[in-house]
């Protein structure tokens, strides 16, 4: 009977997570150009995705108004320029070159210098390493020690 129970709840979980499959595309060809102008365009909550591979809510609804607007007429270009005036240019998977996304394109270089500029001041600030003082016992035995080697040898 636990083990009935057991499975029953595994198989609820299960249902509930799923998902319905999205529908397929009326044309073809409008989800093919959907989808590769989704290439374009950033998942603005994931960050690290295409609109295109995304699977959040927000994504989702980008590619709907992208699907609505090319099946109103509007060129690619008409698009994209439509998105970047909403969102500005982080919404650009690879967003233009251009002063105001000089800190996008040279931040990670910017970074690695400063760490490495952090890191030479302070090897370079470091005391030179200086033989450890040692006790007057610890000398006495190095010096039987030696003393022992040398006899050793002869």
């Amino acid at each position: 009977m636990p083990r009935l129970l057991a499975l029953l709840l595994l198989l609820f979980a299960a249902s509930v997570s799923a998902k319905e499959a999205a529908p397929a595309a009326a044309d073809p060809a409008l989800e093919k150009r959907v989808m590769a102008l989704a290439e374009q365009l950033r998942c603005l909550v994931c960050q690290n995705q295409t609109l295109a591979d995304s699977n959040a809510p927000l994504a989702e609804d980008l590619r709907n108004q992208v699907r609505e607007k090319m099946r109103l007429g509007a060129s690619d270009s008409e698009i994209v320029d439509y998105m970047v005036a909403r969102y500005g240019d982080f919404v650009l998977y690879r967003p233009p070159f251009k002063l105001t996304t000089v800190l996008l394109w040279f931040g990670p270089l910017l970074l690695l210098a400063a760490g490495f500029v952090v890191l030479l001041r302070r090897i370079l600030r470091r005391p030179p390493a200086q033989d450890p003082e040692m006790t007057v016992s610890e000398r006495k035995r190095a010096a039987e020690l030696l003393a022992g080697s040398e006899a050793e040898r002869l």
